[in-house]
């Protein structure tokens, strides 16, 4: 019985340890996206400003070519 019992105690030890190694990384990928997303946000601001101060004529980029 001890056998069994055994690999049992090592199998809930290695969940254990998956499970704070994908804690980690889901902390990680959580800061990230938090940074992306702020980054974004402060993107988005500036071209809003920019678009505001060039008296809102469409962007350059959104223009169509002339042959369209």
């Amino acid at each position: 019985m001890a056998n069994g019992t055994e690999r049992l105690e090592e199998k809930v030890a290695h969940l254990q340890r998956v499970t704070d190694e994908l804690s980690d990384i889901v902390a990680a990928q959580r800061d990230q996206i938090d940074r992306l997303t702020r980054r974004v946000e402060m993107l988005m601001q500036r071209e809003a400003e920019r678009e505001a101060d060039s008296g809102g004529t469409v962007p350059l980029a959104d223009q169509k070519p002339p042959h369209w």
